[in-house]
Protein backbone atom coordinates (compact mmCIF):
# COMPACT_ATOMS: atom_id res chain seq x y z
CA UNK A 1 0.00 0.00 0.00
CA UNK A 2 1.15 3.59 -0.55
CA UNK A 3 1.81 5.70 2.53
CA UNK A 4 -0.99 8.01 3.72
CA UNK A 5 -0.08 11.66 3.17
CA UNK A 6 -2.27 13.11 5.92
CA UNK A 7 -4.81 12.15 8.57
CA UNK A 8 -7.69 12.12 6.07
CA UNK A 9 -5.94 9.50 3.93
CA UNK A 10 -5.07 7.43 6.99
CA UNK A 11 -8.70 7.62 8.13
CA UNK A 12 -9.91 6.56 4.70
CA UNK A 13 -7.99 3.27 4.73
CA UNK A 14 -8.77 0.18 6.80
CA UNK A 15 -6.14 -0.98 9.28
CA UNK A 16 -4.39 -4.11 8.01
CA UNK A 17 -4.87 -5.95 11.33
CA UNK A 18 -8.65 -5.93 10.75
CA UNK A 19 -8.47 -7.85 7.46
CA UNK A 20 -9.52 -11.23 8.89
CA UNK A 21 -6.51 -12.97 7.34
CA UNK A 22 -3.63 -15.07 8.63
CA UNK A 23 -3.45 -18.27 10.72
CA UNK A 24 -6.40 -18.86 13.07
CA UNK A 25 -8.00 -15.58 11.92
CA UNK A 26 -11.43 -16.85 13.01
CA UNK A 27 -10.11 -16.81 16.58
CA UNK A 28 -7.09 -14.45 16.73
CA UNK A 29 -7.91 -10.97 15.41
CA UNK A 30 -4.39 -9.61 15.64
CA UNK A 31 -0.86 -10.13 16.90
CA UNK A 32 1.24 -7.26 18.21
CA UNK A 33 4.88 -6.79 19.14
CA UNK A 34 5.74 -3.58 21.00
CA UNK A 35 9.25 -2.39 21.88
CA UNK A 36 9.91 0.34 24.46
CA UNK A 37 12.98 2.48 23.80
CA UNK A 38 14.42 5.73 25.21
CA UNK A 39 17.14 8.10 24.04
CA UNK A 40 20.33 8.39 26.04
CA UNK A 41 20.97 11.82 27.62
CA UNK A 42 17.26 12.78 27.45
CA UNK A 43 15.11 12.56 30.62
CA UNK A 44 12.17 10.16 30.50
CA UNK A 45 9.02 11.73 29.04
CA UNK A 46 7.37 12.55 32.38
CA UNK A 47 10.51 14.44 33.51
CA UNK A 48 11.53 16.03 30.21
CA UNK A 49 10.87 19.65 29.30
CA UNK A 50 8.70 20.38 26.27
CA UNK A 51 11.68 21.54 24.22
CA UNK A 52 13.41 18.22 24.91
CA UNK A 53 10.30 16.33 23.76
CA UNK A 54 10.25 18.42 20.58
CA UNK A 55 13.84 17.31 20.10
CA UNK A 56 12.85 13.65 20.48
CA UNK A 57 10.14 14.10 17.86
CA UNK A 58 12.66 15.66 15.47
CA UNK A 59 15.20 12.89 16.11
CA UNK A 60 12.65 10.14 15.47
CA UNK A 61 11.41 11.87 12.30
CA UNK A 62 14.98 12.08 11.00
CA UNK A 63 15.74 8.45 11.92
CA UNK A 64 12.66 7.13 10.14
CA UNK A 65 13.62 8.88 6.92
CA UNK A 66 17.07 7.29 7.09
CA UNK A 67 15.48 3.85 7.50
CA UNK A 68 14.93 1.41 4.63
CA UNK A 69 11.85 -0.08 6.29
CA UNK A 70 10.24 3.11 7.65
CA UNK A 71 11.02 5.99 5.25
CA UNK A 72 8.12 7.76 3.56
CA UNK A 73 5.51 7.29 6.26
CA UNK A 74 3.26 9.80 8.05
CA UNK A 75 4.16 11.68 11.25
CA UNK A 76 1.18 13.12 13.13
CA UNK A 77 1.85 15.49 16.03
CA UNK A 78 -0.80 15.17 18.74
CA UNK A 79 -0.95 18.92 19.34
CA UNK A 80 -1.79 19.49 15.66
CA UNK A 81 -4.76 17.12 15.34
CA UNK A 82 -8.24 17.55 16.81
CA UNK A 83 -9.43 15.73 19.96
CA UNK A 84 -11.73 13.54 17.82
CA UNK A 85 -8.85 12.67 15.49
CA UNK A 86 -6.68 11.74 18.46
CA UNK A 87 -9.45 9.47 19.73
CA UNK A 88 -9.71 7.87 16.26
CA UNK A 89 -6.05 6.88 16.63
CA UNK A 90 -6.84 5.34 20.04
CA UNK A 91 -9.77 3.39 18.58
CA UNK A 92 -7.50 2.05 15.82
CA UNK A 93 -5.00 0.81 18.42
CA UNK A 94 -2.35 3.12 16.97
CA UNK A 95 -1.93 5.20 20.13
CA UNK A 96 -2.67 4.79 23.82
CA UNK A 97 -5.13 6.90 25.81
CA UNK A 98 -2.13 8.63 27.42
CA UNK A 99 -0.63 9.62 24.08
CA UNK A 100 -4.04 10.70 22.81
CA UNK A 101 -4.51 13.46 25.38
CA UNK A 102 -2.61 15.95 23.19
CA UNK A 103 -1.30 17.89 26.18
CA UNK A 104 2.43 17.65 25.40
CA UNK A 105 4.70 17.37 22.34
CA UNK A 106 3.83 13.84 21.30
CA UNK A 107 3.26 12.05 18.02
CA UNK A 108 2.60 8.89 16.07
CA UNK A 109 4.61 7.79 13.06
CA UNK A 110 2.86 5.35 10.70
CA UNK A 111 5.17 3.55 8.27
CA UNK A 112 4.20 3.05 4.60
CA UNK A 113 3.44 -0.53 5.57
CA UNK A 114 0.85 0.41 8.20
CA UNK A 115 1.66 -2.72 10.17
CA UNK A 116 4.53 -0.79 11.78
CA UNK A 117 4.10 2.43 13.78
CA UNK A 118 5.89 4.38 16.51
CA UNK A 119 4.33 6.24 19.43
CA UNK A 120 6.67 9.13 20.29
CA UNK A 121 6.88 10.56 23.83
CA UNK A 122 4.32 8.32 25.46
CA UNK A 123 5.58 6.81 28.75
CA UNK A 124 8.83 6.09 26.88
CA UNK A 125 10.39 8.15 24.09
CA UNK A 126 9.57 5.45 21.54
CA UNK A 127 6.97 2.69 21.60
CA UNK A 128 7.58 0.87 18.32
CA UNK A 129 4.82 -1.58 17.43
CA UNK A 130 4.16 -4.08 14.67
CA UNK A 131 0.65 -5.49 14.20
CA UNK A 132 -0.40 -8.34 11.94
CA UNK A 133 -3.79 -9.93 11.27
CA UNK A 134 -4.31 -13.42 12.68
CA UNK A 135 -1.85 -15.38 14.81
CA UNK A 136 1.55 -14.35 13.43
CA UNK A 137 4.01 -13.82 16.27
CA UNK A 138 7.10 -14.61 14.18
CA UNK A 139 6.01 -12.23 11.40
CA UNK A 140 5.21 -9.41 13.84
CA UNK A 141 8.55 -9.90 15.62
CA UNK A 142 10.40 -9.85 12.29
CA UNK A 143 8.77 -6.52 11.35
CA UNK A 144 9.45 -4.92 14.74
CA UNK A 145 13.01 -6.22 14.96
CA UNK A 146 13.94 -4.94 11.48
CA UNK A 147 12.49 -1.48 12.21
CA UNK A 148 14.25 -1.39 15.61
CA UNK A 149 17.60 -2.29 14.01
CA UNK A 150 17.14 0.49 11.45
CA UNK A 151 16.36 3.10 14.12
CA UNK A 152 19.26 1.92 16.26
CA UNK A 153 21.67 3.01 13.51
CA UNK A 154 20.48 6.63 13.84
CA UNK A 155 19.38 6.92 17.46
CA UNK A 156 21.44 6.52 20.64
CA UNK A 157 19.28 4.25 22.82
CA UNK A 158 19.52 4.27 26.61
CA UNK A 159 21.01 0.82 27.25
CA UNK A 160 22.79 -0.89 30.12
CA UNK A 161 25.00 -3.95 29.67
CA UNK A 162 23.71 -5.22 33.02
CA UNK A 163 19.99 -4.47 32.68
CA UNK A 164 19.28 -4.05 28.97
CA UNK A 165 17.07 -1.28 27.59
CA UNK A 166 16.23 1.35 30.19
CA UNK A 167 12.58 2.35 30.47
CA UNK A 168 10.46 4.80 32.45
CA UNK A 169 8.65 1.95 34.20
CA UNK A 170 10.84 -0.84 35.66
CA UNK A 171 8.35 -3.48 34.47
CA UNK A 172 9.42 -2.77 30.86
CA UNK A 173 13.20 -2.72 31.46
CA UNK A 174 15.39 -5.38 29.88
CA UNK A 175 14.07 -6.34 26.48
CA UNK A 176 11.39 -3.63 26.51
CA UNK A 177 9.22 -6.15 24.67
CA UNK A 178 5.49 -6.69 24.99
CA UNK A 179 4.07 -9.40 22.76
CA UNK A 180 0.30 -9.80 22.66
CA UNK A 181 -2.54 -11.51 20.85
CA UNK A 182 -6.14 -10.28 20.64
CA UNK A 183 -8.14 -13.49 20.80
CA UNK A 184 -11.88 -14.25 20.53
CA UNK A 185 -13.08 -16.95 22.96
CA UNK A 186 -16.90 -17.08 22.81
CA UNK A 187 -17.28 -20.85 23.28
CA UNK A 188 -15.18 -20.94 26.44
CA UNK A 189 -17.26 -18.06 27.81
CA UNK A 190 -20.60 -19.66 26.88
CA UNK A 191 -19.57 -23.01 28.41
CA UNK A 192 -18.36 -21.17 31.56
CA UNK A 193 -14.84 -22.55 31.20
CA UNK A 194 -13.15 -19.18 30.65
CA UNK A 195 -12.22 -18.49 34.28
CA UNK A 196 -10.27 -21.74 34.53
CA UNK A 197 -8.41 -20.89 31.31
CA UNK A 198 -7.69 -17.30 32.40
CA UNK A 199 -6.42 -18.54 35.78
CA UNK A 200 -3.98 -20.90 34.06
CA UNK A 201 -2.77 -18.02 31.85
CA UNK A 202 -2.02 -15.79 34.82
CA UNK A 203 -0.29 -18.65 36.67
CA UNK A 204 2.41 -18.65 33.98
CA UNK A 205 2.94 -14.88 34.34
CA UNK A 206 0.97 -13.71 31.32
CA UNK A 207 -1.41 -10.73 31.47
CA UNK A 208 -5.06 -10.76 30.40
CA UNK A 209 -6.69 -7.45 29.42
CA UNK A 210 -9.64 -6.13 27.43
CA UNK A 211 -9.99 -4.95 23.84
CA UNK A 212 -8.17 -1.66 24.49
CA UNK A 213 -5.41 -3.02 26.72
CA UNK A 214 -4.62 -1.99 30.28
CA UNK A 215 -7.61 -1.00 32.45
CA UNK A 216 -10.06 -1.66 29.59
CA UNK A 217 -13.23 -3.68 29.94
CA UNK A 218 -13.62 -7.22 28.55
CA UNK A 219 -16.23 -6.94 25.77
CA UNK A 220 -17.36 -9.22 22.97
CA UNK A 221 -15.48 -12.20 24.44
CA UNK A 222 -12.25 -10.54 23.24
CA UNK A 223 -9.16 -10.95 25.40
CA UNK A 224 -5.70 -9.42 24.99
CA UNK A 225 -3.04 -11.83 26.28
CA UNK A 226 0.54 -10.61 26.68
CA UNK A 227 3.85 -11.38 28.36
CA UNK A 228 4.51 -9.85 31.75
CA UNK A 229 8.28 -10.28 32.19
CA UNK A 230 10.85 -8.24 30.27
CA UNK A 231 13.85 -8.52 32.59
CA UNK A 232 15.94 -11.67 32.79
CA UNK A 233 14.53 -13.38 29.71
CA UNK A 234 15.24 -12.94 26.01
CA UNK A 235 12.84 -11.73 23.34
CA UNK A 236 12.77 -15.25 21.90
CA UNK A 237 11.84 -16.78 25.27
CA UNK A 238 8.99 -14.31 25.78
CA UNK A 239 7.62 -14.86 22.28
CA UNK A 240 7.93 -18.65 22.42
CA UNK A 241 6.09 -18.73 25.76
CA UNK A 242 3.21 -16.64 24.42
CA UNK A 243 3.17 -18.79 21.28
CA UNK A 244 2.89 -22.02 23.33
CA UNK A 245 0.15 -20.69 25.60
CA UNK A 246 -1.86 -19.18 22.72
CA UNK A 247 -1.76 -22.46 20.78
CA UNK A 248 -3.03 -24.22 23.90
CA UNK A 249 -5.88 -21.70 24.28
CA UNK A 250 -6.77 -22.07 20.58
CA UNK A 251 -7.06 -25.84 21.07
CA UNK A 252 -9.31 -25.36 24.14
CA UNK A 253 -11.56 -22.96 22.20
CA UNK A 254 -11.69 -25.27 19.17
CA UNK A 255 -12.79 -28.20 21.33
CA UNK A 256 -15.38 -26.02 23.08
CA UNK A 257 -16.78 -24.91 19.70
CA UNK A 258 -16.96 -28.52 18.50
CA UNK A 259 -18.89 -29.53 21.64
CA UNK A 260 -21.32 -26.64 21.22
CA UNK A 261 -21.96 -27.46 17.56
CA UNK A 262 -22.45 -31.12 18.42
CA UNK A 263 -24.67 -30.67 21.46
CA UNK A 264 -26.52 -27.38 20.86
CA UNK A 265 -26.25 -26.46 17.18
CA UNK A 266 -29.82 -25.13 16.87
CA UNK A 267 -29.48 -22.89 19.92
CA UNK A 268 -26.09 -21.68 18.67
CA UNK A 269 -27.41 -20.85 15.21
CA UNK A 270 -30.37 -19.08 16.81
CA UNK A 271 -27.97 -16.93 18.86
CA UNK A 272 -25.92 -16.09 15.75
CA UNK A 273 -28.87 -15.17 13.53
CA UNK A 274 -30.60 -13.14 16.25
CA UNK A 275 -27.38 -11.14 16.63
CA UNK A 276 -27.06 -10.65 12.88
CA UNK A 277 -30.72 -9.67 12.57
CA UNK A 278 -30.33 -7.03 15.30
CA UNK A 279 -27.25 -5.58 13.59
CA UNK A 280 -28.78 -5.72 10.12
CA UNK A 281 -32.04 -3.94 11.01
CA UNK A 282 -31.31 -1.86 14.14
CA UNK A 283 -32.25 1.82 14.19
CA UNK A 284 -30.35 2.83 17.35
CA UNK A 285 -27.50 0.90 18.95
CA UNK A 286 -24.68 1.49 21.45
CA UNK A 287 -21.02 0.75 20.72
CA UNK A 288 -20.76 -1.95 23.39
CA UNK A 289 -23.81 -3.74 21.98
CA UNK A 290 -22.25 -3.78 18.50
CA UNK A 291 -19.12 -5.41 19.91
CA UNK A 292 -21.12 -8.06 21.78
CA UNK A 293 -23.35 -8.84 18.78
CA UNK A 294 -20.34 -9.00 16.44
CA UNK A 295 -18.90 -11.63 18.78
CA UNK A 296 -21.84 -13.94 18.01
CA UNK A 297 -21.64 -13.20 14.28
CA UNK A 298 -17.88 -13.94 14.24
CA UNK A 299 -18.64 -17.32 15.78
CA UNK A 300 -21.22 -17.96 13.07
CA UNK A 301 -18.70 -17.07 10.35
CA UNK A 302 -16.21 -19.50 11.92
CA UNK A 303 -18.93 -22.20 11.87
CA UNK A 304 -19.31 -21.64 8.14
CA UNK A 305 -22.93 -20.45 8.25
CA UNK A 306 -23.89 -19.29 4.76
CA UNK A 307 -25.12 -15.71 4.31
CA UNK A 308 -22.99 -14.01 6.94
CA UNK A 309 -20.50 -11.25 6.07
CA UNK A 310 -16.74 -11.96 5.77
CA UNK A 311 -14.59 -11.73 8.89
CA UNK A 312 -13.07 -8.50 7.58
CA UNK A 313 -16.45 -6.74 7.61
CA UNK A 314 -17.25 -7.95 11.14
CA UNK A 315 -13.80 -6.92 12.40
CA UNK A 316 -14.06 -3.47 10.83
CA UNK A 317 -17.39 -2.85 12.56
CA UNK A 318 -15.62 -3.20 15.92
CA UNK A 319 -13.62 -0.05 15.08
CA UNK A 320 -15.76 1.94 12.63
CA UNK A 321 -18.67 2.10 15.10
CA UNK A 322 -16.62 3.61 17.92
CA UNK A 323 -17.61 7.20 18.89
CA UNK A 324 -14.69 9.10 17.34
CA UNK A 325 -14.83 7.19 14.05
CA UNK A 326 -18.55 7.93 13.72
CA UNK A 327 -18.10 11.65 14.38
CA UNK A 328 -15.05 12.01 12.12
CA UNK A 329 -16.88 10.22 9.32
CA UNK A 330 -19.99 12.38 9.77
CA UNK A 331 -17.92 15.57 10.10
CA UNK A 332 -19.83 16.74 13.17
CA UNK A 333 -19.80 16.18 16.92
CA UNK A 334 -22.79 14.20 18.19
CA UNK A 335 -24.54 13.51 21.47
CA UNK A 336 -24.62 9.84 22.58
CA UNK A 337 -28.24 9.36 21.36
CA UNK A 338 -27.32 10.89 17.97
CA UNK A 339 -24.30 8.58 17.77
CA UNK A 340 -26.50 5.57 18.49
CA UNK A 341 -28.76 6.41 15.54
CA UNK A 342 -25.85 7.14 13.20
CA UNK A 343 -24.04 3.98 14.37
CA UNK A 344 -27.08 1.88 13.46
CA UNK A 345 -27.12 3.43 9.98
CA UNK A 346 -23.40 2.69 9.47
CA UNK A 347 -23.87 -0.94 10.57
CA UNK A 348 -26.89 -1.45 8.31
CA UNK A 349 -25.13 0.05 5.29
CA UNK A 350 -21.96 -2.01 5.83
CA UNK A 351 -23.88 -5.26 6.19
CA UNK A 352 -26.14 -4.49 3.22
CA UNK A 353 -23.07 -3.80 1.07
CA UNK A 354 -21.54 -7.10 2.21
CA UNK A 355 -24.74 -8.93 1.23
CA UNK A 356 -24.62 -7.40 -2.26
CA UNK A 357 -20.92 -8.09 -2.79
CA UNK A 358 -20.11 -11.15 -4.98
CA UNK A 359 -19.04 -14.17 -2.98
CA UNK A 360 -15.96 -16.25 -3.91
CA UNK A 361 -16.90 -18.95 -6.37
CA UNK A 362 -20.18 -17.26 -7.32
CA UNK A 363 -20.85 -15.14 -10.38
Amino acid sequence: MSAPRDFAELFGTSASWLQGEGPHADMVLSTRIRLARNLREVPFTHRARDEQLHGVLASVASATQASKTLAGGLLLKMQEVTPIERQVLVERHLVSHELGDGARPRGIYVAPDDRVSIMVNEEDHLRLQAMTPGFQLAEAWSLADAADDDLDRSLDYAFSDEIGYLTACPTNAGTGLRASVLIHLPALVLLEEIQRVLKSIMQVNLNVRGLYGEHSEIMGNLFQISNQTTLGCSERESIEKLDRVTKNIVEHEERARERMVRDARTQLEDKVWRAYGTLRYCRSIQAKEVINLCSAVRLGVAMGLAGLPPLRVVNELLVLTQPAHLQRQAGVEMTPPERNVHRAQVVRERLEAAERAPRPGKS
